[in-house]
């Protein structure tokens, strides 16, 4: 990526016209989807199941990647082919049946999720991280038939009552693992190329449950179809499209690059940015991924470095450590990376230029989505995210927003309400919960439950979540704003804003700081910096610090309400106000 004065080329709105058009590869039409009619994609493929069978025309390419294994698109087809075939024969498993995966980033886990696809089943992507309890629950609350599982999870359902069949991967072989059923990873290339059942999918059947992060309360599951999954397949380029054309470029770009991209995937696929915005991409455009199993940074830069990793997939808080581990201007060995993505959470408005700054040429680019929208809803990235680096960006050309107060009114551009969503990527409801569906989905439009504000050309500037909002006093204080305006302090690594009870004021602000180990921030400090950047009202009363890292889920969100619960019990109850603050200095 390199600067221009000339920049931009075009308008975001000239730049959708000509990437909407007709003939060109976001052509749109308008389709009855449920009852409603919304905008849909002319040109790509229609369920998984073609996408599959069209990644074996990759042949020899690499395609996975994890520590000494290595496995090709073909050996991966046939692997999916014999597993969709288990699954179907051995396992009785019908189109509609469910099928879940419970393990780490193993190979495995993408010939598990294909083949369920394959075959027309539903798969059920869990949570590696649950307890066994919690892993029991979502497989009986998708009614799940089968579920092929690791060693760890197979060890934390033991005990559980848990009606699924179980298939044990990489848990020491034997009769009706995974190991038994197909063979392991280096035997895949020589499997029988036999195609399993093709149950003649439509667009509209379920292809998976995936269960929502749950930072605020119980997971519930989101129904997927073929047709959500791969709008959000074709709207994981519309970005680097739209920044091509408005830069001057043209699309498809003249001088594209020969041969596979190698992504860096160290978010876990059971994840929508992990299945939906990393495997099946992958899968389609015959890149190679590598997985790691756990996120280790030394590890990550040795991997960039020996596979020549062209693209990494990540939350902020990674790539916050990237920043401050490598020293600015660039590293040797690292010149391969071209894209730095990240989204999940809040992101600091300086991390696009700490992305430039340690990976000089490359681009940075911030997803915005849920996993009731199969991962994307906007995004920004190039230049466009360096313009406004506190935007996640503008909606992809299928969706379309809204940005409503609380009666469900519009509110003028530039003021602040909750983002309303609509379009072939929104789900149609969770699993099992009419209530909870109802709560979130009206006429076909999903209420994120985020507070945003829209500008003219309809960048998104995503303030806070609705309900994570402060009411101090009756003044709402959005904790994005102050999060934002303490990351910015030196010193600090990551922080999270929050509410906490209080007798006077409702709820007052509260902040959990990461510090270094040698750190001499105090609370005065913070107090201190923020004076001149925020209204007295916003600044925090009750400080924490810390050493280690922000609890978080498996989406990289922060679990605030384990942060909240802390607080509320090293604090006495007490009557505040604004000048007689509290700070407790913590090493968890």
């Amino acid at each position: 990526m390199t600067a221009d004065r000339s920049w931009p080329a075009c308008t975001i709105a000239e730049a959708e016209a000509a990437l909407t058009a007709p003939g060109a590869p976001w052509e749109m039409r308008s389709e009855a989807i449920g009852g409603r009619t919304l905008r849909t994609y002319v040109h790509g493929p229609r369920d998984m199941r073609r996408v599959i069978d069209d990644s074996r025309a990759y042949g020899d390419r690499e395609f996975l990647i994890y520590r000494e294994e290595r496995v090709t698109f073909e050996a991966h087809w046939r692997a999916v082919q014999a597993f969709g075939r288990t699954l179907a024969e051995d396992f009785g498993v019908a189109k509609g049946d469910r099928v879940a995966v419970a393990m780490r980033n193993y190979p495995e886990w993408s010939v598990c999720a294909f083949a369920a696809m394959a075959i027309g089943a539903v798969l059920v992507p869990l949570n590696a991280w649950e307890t066994g309890e919690n892993l029991a629950a979502m497989i009986d609350a998708s009614g799940a038939k089968v579920v092929a599982a690791d060693a760890e999870r197979l060890e934390r359902l033991a005990g559980q009552t848990c009606s699924a069949q179980q298939i044990s991967v990489r848990a020491g072989g034997g009769t009706g693992s995974f190991e038994q059923l197909v063979g392991p990873v280096a035997s895949w290339g020589a499997l029988a190329p036999l195609p399993a059942p093709d149950r003649k999918l439509t667009p509209d059947d379920p292809v998976a449950i995936s269960f929502t992060s749950g930072t605020t309360g119980a997971a519930k599951g989101a129904l997927t179809t073929h047709r959500m999954v791969l709008t959000n397949l074709a709207n994981t380029q519309y970005r680097v499209a739209r920044a091509a054309l408005r830069r001057g470029d043209t699309w498809p770009p003249r001088d594209r690059p020969a041969g596979q991209q190698t992504v860096l995937l160290p978010l876990p696929l059971f994840h929508v940015t992990g299945l939906h915005s990393a495997l099946i991409p992958a899968l389609s455009r015959g890149n190679r991924l590598m997985l790691m199993y756990r996120w280790n940074l030394d590890e990550a830069l040795a991997l960039i470095q020996r596979e020549q990793v062209n693209i990494l997939i990540l939350v902020p808080t990674l790539v916050v450590q990237l920043v401050q581990r490598l020293p600015a201007g660039g590293t040797k060995g690292l010149e391969s990376v071209h894209t730095v993505t990240y989204g999940g959470s809040p992101a600091a408005s300086d991390l696009a230029e700490g992305v430039i700054s340690r990976f000089p040429g490359a681009a940075p680019a911030q997803g915005y989505g849920a996993t009731e929208t199969s991962s994307l809803v906007a995004s920004n990235s190039h230049e466009d995210l360096l313009e406004r680096p506190d935007s996640v960006g503008t909606a992809v050309p299928c969706c379309d927003v809204r940005v409503v107060d609380d009666a469900g009114c519009d509110v003028p551009r530039g003021t602040a309400g909750e983002l309303w969503v609509r379009g072939p990527q929104v789900f149609g409801g969770y699993w099992g919960e009419e209530e909870a569906t109802a709560r979130v989905l009206s006429d076909g439009w999903y209420r994120t439950g985020d507070i945003v504000r829209m500008d003219e050309e309809g960048f998104l500037f995503v303030l806070d979540r609705k309900k994570d909002i402060v009411i101090r006093g009756g003044e709402n204080v959005y904790c994005a704003e102050v999060e934002a305006a303490i990351a910015r302090i030196p010193g600090v690594l990551d922080c999270a804003v929050f509410g906490v009870p209080d007798t006077v004021m409702g709820e007052i602000v509260a902040a959990s700081v990461v510090v270094g180990q040698n750190s001499a921030l105090t609370e005065r400090d913070i107090r201190d910096a923020l004076s001149n950047r925020l209204s007295a009202f916003k600044i925090p009363e009750r400080v924490t610090f810390s050493c280690s890292a922000l609890p978080r889920n498996a989406a990289g969100k922060v679990i605030k309400r384990d942060l909240r619960a802390s607080v509320i019990a090293a604090s006495a109850p007490r009557k505040s106000s604004p000048g007689s603050p509290v700070s407790t200095r913590m090493r968890r």
